[in-house]
Parts: structure tokens; sequence; C-alpha cells
């Protein structure tokens, strides 16, 4: 729309009032910051958030380097950053559990949305100039895991227990994760000071910096201590290593799982992960015990954005955890109220 010459000629009388030209309209604002690229900000913000968020981000930030390095925050368009996520989804290695790349796209999503968050939090672009936030995330197929059956769970430990160079190492690892139903972040956080033997709790720190103490078995504690005695580490290192002393990774779980498919194929058919023990065991503590104790096993206490404000009223006891615990396993548990 052009301005008529009427309304040209209020404007210039304004200006005249204020003692503003043409040209210091034009003209940049002498404070007014540079845009930083993405070679330049995507370091300070690696630098600003946990070590988790930084493993799960890290390597899709070097796909943003590696694609606008030397772009500003202000240039990439929604259209652009859809069509990296396509892009970054059509070049997934394929694995076992693949779902067509999906996750990746949504990991690229959210890893670069966390960098524009952080540029409008430091007034480097205004929420609605921020392009992240309106590419949508892909839908979340539903998950295909599940429980495992009884003799299912007794093949995969006899597996484990009776192949490999470390079976020993292997079992406790299993064991702990049927357990306790902890994530793979949990066990390889766990540390010799972590465990509380009179009660027979580990102390879990798990995503989202969240921390909880969990019942273990007497017998899972006897051999998660003697495992740190004879494996070495100081009380403040990891718990869970090789025979030489080093400390596992995740590969020690790959290389589980697909030593285990070879000996069962409906592992591998299926796409069994360590995640499939936390299903199995949650949904037999929620069978039994019912919703409250079987997300407070989870670990699901502080989030209540799963199912309401009414869980603030129903949270489950350690108590409860414990007993629960007690008839999985079979074993008495110091804190299990009778039943």
């Amino acid at each position: 729309m052009t301005a008529s010459a009427a309304e040209l000629n209020a404007a210039q009388i304004i200006l005249a009032k204020l003692g503003i030209s043409a040209q210091q309209l034009l003209a940049e604002p002498a404070d007014h910051k540079p845009i930083p690229t993405f070679r330049t900000y995507i370091p300070i913000v690696s630098n600003a958030v946990g070590d988790g968020t930084r493993r799960v981000y890290g390597s899709y930030w070097n796909m943003i380097l590696a694609e606008w390095p030397d772009r500003g925050l202000d240039e990439p368009t929604p259209t652009e950053i859809k069509a990296l996520a396509e892009k970054v989804k059509a070049g997934v290695v394929l694995r076992r559990n693949a779902r067509g790349g999906r996750g990746a796209a949504e990991h690229l999503i959210a890893a670069i949305r966390c960098v524009y968050k952080h540029a409008e939090n430091d007034k480097h672009i205004r929420a609605d100039d921020n392009p992240a936030s309106k590419v949508s995330k892909p839908r979340r197929l539903p998950s295909t895991r599940c429980a495992i059956s009884d003799n299912r769970l007794g093949e995969i430990n006899y597996v484990a227990a009776s192949t490999g160079n470390d079976p020993e190492l292997d079992t406790l690892v299993l064991r702990l994760h049927t357990e306790t139903a902890c994530r793979r972040g949990g066990a390889l956080a766990l540390r010799p000071q972590d465990l509380d033997v009179e009660q027979c709790l580990i102390l879990l720190r798990e995503k989202g910096e969240t921390m909880r103490w969990q019942p273990v078995s007497p017998t899972l504690m006897r051999h998660l201590v003697e495992h740190a005695e004879q494996r070495g580490g100081g009380p403040d290192q990891q718990l869970l290593r090789y025979a030489d002393g080093t400390p596992i990774t995740t590969r020690r779980y790959d290389h589980i799982w697909v030593r285990l498919g070879r000996h069962l194929p409906w592992v591998e058919i299926q796409g069994v992960s360590t995640h499939w023990l936390r299903h199995t065991t949650l949904t037999w503590v929620e069978r039994n015990f019912g919703y409250a104790v079987a997300r407070a096993y989870a670990g699901h206490n502080d989030n209540t954005n799963d199912a309401g404000t009414t869980t603030t009223y129903i949270r489950a006891t350690i108590e409860e955890i414990a007993s629960a615990l007690a008839v999985l396993t079979g074993e008495p548990h110091p804190l299990a109220a009778s039943r």
C-alpha cells in the first residue's frame, strides 16, 4: 500500500517536531548487536546446557554446523529448517529398531529449537521471529515395545549367562535393569557411593537431572558390592566396569543385544533392547500393585503432566515400592511392608 501525499506530509511534520530526519530512521542503531552465526553461537549454547542435553543434541548441532556454519540465526526460514530435518531423516543409518528416521528428524528440530530458545533469552531474536517454533515435530508412531514373557526373559538371561566374553557383567546389567526398571543412563551413572547396603537401596540419577532411591534385592546388592570391589574404581567413580577396570559405555549394551539376537532370532526380529526390560517390570508392577506404585517405581513421581494433578494425591511410598520388589524377586526387603 502506497502512502498518499497528505500522509507523507503529515509524517514529515511529526518527524520534524521530534527532531528526527529520514536518514536517521534508515541508519542502523549504534547499539544494535550483530546477529551471531551458528558457528559462533552453538558452542555457547553447548556450554550452557547439561551433559545429558549435550549428549542428545550434540550430533545434531554438528549437522547444523555442517549445513549453515556462517549463516546468521536470523537467516534460515521455517521451510529451510523443515527441509534440513527431512534431509537428516533420509540419511539416517538403518538399525534394528529403526522407525524410518522419524526420531532423527524429531531430535534435529528439538536441537535447533534449543538453540533458538537461548537466542531469544539472549535478545538476539524476537519470539515472533523464531523460525524453529514454527516447525512441527514429526508425529510419533506408537511404540512397538511391550512386556517380555517369563519364558522369553528366561531365555535372555540364560544366553547372557552362557555366552560372551564377560557373562558376569552382562547378567549383572540385565538383573539391575529388570529389578529397578532403570534407564541405561541411570545404570551407567551408578557409583559405589550410591549403594545403601543396609537398606538395600541404590541412588539412581537419570534424565532431567532427576535422582531417586530405588530398592534392590539383597542378592543384587551383594553382587553390586562384589563387582565394585573386584573391578576397581573409587567410591565416586562409575561402578559398572569391564574385567580390566575400564568403565563400560552404551556400546556394551549394543554388544549384549547383538549377541542375544544371534542366539535368539526373535530378539533381533523384534528389535528387543534394554528398554523392553523397563516395560516388562513396570507392566508387572502395575498389574499387581496398581498405577501409583508403578509410576513411582518408574521414577515418574515428580512429573504430573502425564496423568493430571490427581497424581499429587496418590504418590506411592518407597516402602510400597520395596514391597512390590520383594514379591517380584521372591526375596525379603528391609523396607517392605508386610502384606
